[in-house]
Order: C-alpha cells, then sequence, then structure tokens
C-alpha cells in the first residue's frame, strides 16, 4: 500500500493557492518584464510551478511538478527552445537587486552557500562566478544563474504518516529517517511533522513535544530575517542558517529539545551529534537523499549509523503515485513493513 502527501488533491490537510503565494512572495522579486510573462502563464500552471530559472541568454524555464516548460515572449508555455523570452544580463542584475532589497552585501554569508531566502521562504540558488580564498567560498560574482524555487506549504501532509512514528501505548516519538530522490516531497513531509509533533494530537492523545530545529539551507522553517515563514508549530525552536552538527550540539546545551528535528544528514560528525542527542535521551526526525535504504546503507555515514542503531522508523518517499508518495514505512526493529 502507497499513499500520497504531497499532491493538494490528495492530501487530507489543505494548502494556500500556489497562485497567491506566486502574486504575494515571488512577483514582487521579478524585473517587470518577466513578471509579465509569468502572469501570463495558465492558472493551473501557475498552480504546479515549484521553480523559476533565470539563465543568462537562455530561455526562460518553470519547473512543474512533471516537466520543465519554456516560457515564449509573450507568456505562453512552449517545449520549443527557440520560442523562449531569453533571459538578460540586466534581467539578472535587477532580479538580485529585488531579492536582496539593492543590498547584495548584506546577504554575503547567505550567498557563499550559494542562495538567498526571500520573504515567504522561498529559496534562491545562485550560479556564476566563485571567489575562493584559501579553498573557502568567499562570494559569487558575476551571476549568470537564478533558480527560485517555491516553498510549497501542505498542512496536514503528514497526517497518513504520524501514526506509524508515535508509540501508541508509552506516546514516545520513534527515532525517525526520511529516504527520498530529490523533489519528493521529504522536506514538506518533515515539515508538517514538526508542526504536528510541536502543536499536540489529540487523535493520539499527544500534547505537543518541544522540538528543536536545525535549519542549515532555510528550508524547513523558511526563515526570512530569523523569522519562520512556515507553520513549524506553537513548541518549536529553530536555529536558521546553522550547519546541522553544531546546531544540534547548541539546542542540546541550551534548548531543552524533546526532539531534534534536520534535513539532510550525510557526514560523519551529523551521526556523531545525532548519538550525542541519544545520549541525552532527545528522539530525532532527520532526511537523506536516496531512493532506498539499500542505496544508502552503502555510504560510509550510514554504515556506521546503521551499526549503531540510531532510527526506528524508516519513511520511504517516491513518486509512484505523484509526487510525495509515501511508498513505504519500516520498523527498522524488526526490518518489516508497517503498511503490508
Amino acid at each position: 500500500m502507497v499513499v500520497n502527501v504531497g499532491e493538494n488533491k490528495k492530501c487530507s490537510g489543505t494548502t494556500e493557492s500556489m497562485v497567491s503565494t506566486i502574486s504575494r512572495d515571488i512577483l514582487p522579486v521579478l524585473p517587470n518584464k518577466i513578471r509579465e510573462l509569468v502572469t501570463e502563464l495558465p492558472g493551473e500552471m501557475l498552480e504546479q510551478i515549484e521553480e523559476i530559472r533565470l539563465r543568462q541568454g537562455k530561455p526562460l524555464m518553470v519547473g512543474l511538478m512533471r516537466e520543465d516548460v519554456i516560457v515564449t515572449a509573450l507568456g505562453q508555455p512552449s517545449s520549443v527552445p527557440e520560442f523562449g523570452y531569453i533571459v538578460t544580463d540586466k534581467d539578472l542584475q535587477r532580479t538580485v537587486q529585488l531579492i536582496s532589497g539593492s543590498s547584495v552585501y548584506a546577504f554575503e554569508e547567505e550567498i557563499k552557500n550559494g542562495f538567498i531566502t526571500v520573504k515567504g521562504g522561498h529559496r534562491v540558488g545562485i550560479a556564476g562566478k566563485v571567489n575562493v580564498d584559501r579553498g573557502r567560498v568567499r562570494t559569487i560574482k558575476y551571476i549568470t544563474g537564478l533558480n527560485i524555487r517555491i516553498a510549497r506549504e501542505v498542512i496536514g501532509a503528514a497526517d497518513r504518516v504520524i501514526p506509524y512514528l508515535v508509540d501508541p501505548v508509552s506516546k514516545e516519538f520513534h527515532h525517525t529517517l526520511i529516504i527520498s530522490p530529490p523533489r519528493c516531497g521529504k522536506t514538506t513531509l518533515l515539515r508538517d511533522i514538526v508542526r504536528q509533533i510541536s502543536m499536540g494530537m489529540p487523535k493520539l492523545d499527544i500534547k505537543g513535544y518541544t522540538v528543536g530545529v536545525v535549519d542549515e539551507r532555510s528550508e524547513i522553517a523558511g526563515c526570512f530575517n530569523g523569522v519562520p515563514q512556515k507553520d513549524v508549530g506553537i513548541r518549536t525552536d529553530v536555529l536558521d542558517g546553522c550547519p546541522k552538527a553544531e546546531g544540534m550540539m547548541m539546542l542540546i546545551r541550551a534548548m531543552g529539545p524533546q526532539i531534534i528535528a534536520t534535513d539532510e544528514i550525510g557526514k560523519q560528525e551529523d551521526a556523531s551529534a545525532l548519538e550525542e542527542a541519544l545520549n541525552a535521551g532527545i528522539k530525532v526526525l532527520t532526511t537523506a537523499h536516496g531512493a532506498d535504504w539499500q542505496e544508502i546503507s552503502q555510504r560510509p555515514v550510514f554504515k556506521y549509523i546503521i551499526e549503531q542503531g540510531i532510527f526506528e522508523r524508516l519513511v520511504i518517499l517516491g513518486r509512484s503515485k505523484g509526487v510525495g508518495t509515501v511508498e513505504d514505512i519500516t520498523d527498522l526493529g524488526n526490518g518489516k513493513s508497517l503498511m503490508r
């Protein structure tokens, strides 16, 4: 059995219209011409937009749930590159001015990481000439590409997953790992799990946990100026833009979380910090890129994690029934699927 938590029509929860989100958060950071072209796109297409890509000298493109579409000079969708509106250097410069409030220097720290987070929690990826000093990125100059990733918030996305993650008797949250290929909704699912365990779940007789989120890439809470733009619950504290391992230790020492959540673990120091959390009696919730348990178990860090027996629940996402399909949930204690 598989369930879908990613597509609005198949989710038991609700989400804001993507057209409204784009009008409020995205159009203001686009230069006039590109703003006009995006506005001309069909409404049903705007509802599916995940990305808007600007590449200097290349056609303007929008990434939908299942395909990329070229935008013509008349604001119409096309599959023919020659028909596309060609993004200019001025378009890119103006977009950078808009997303940075005409103060690029104020965002230098974010730019070092290759992105800027804008109001609404949307992330703008940056490509161009990278300046390196002593092996470390100082900044990105001569910006030639921007990828505006539109953050989707689906309230209720975790409704059908949560019951598998909480012990019905002890009410303890199980140490949980979500595995997903790119663009399969793992951050959307993670965010709603955090929201629900923080708010409390009356149907499961749970009043709510204190949650600490280490949001290294500003994707979970979508913080803008340090303030979460996405609903992560009333008992949640967020460390925005903080390295995962360091952030987990900071939360353990200072914030007293019952659960620590983070995204995309993969380094040895991440695994060590997870161990520290376990030793402190804190539950962990995190994600990793991968197709399945077999794939990620070949990586050195995850071999170590498996040997330590850190996780109790494994959630695997895919696209078999659309974005955000929960392909399986496994009890790692006995290796058995909980959905079959």
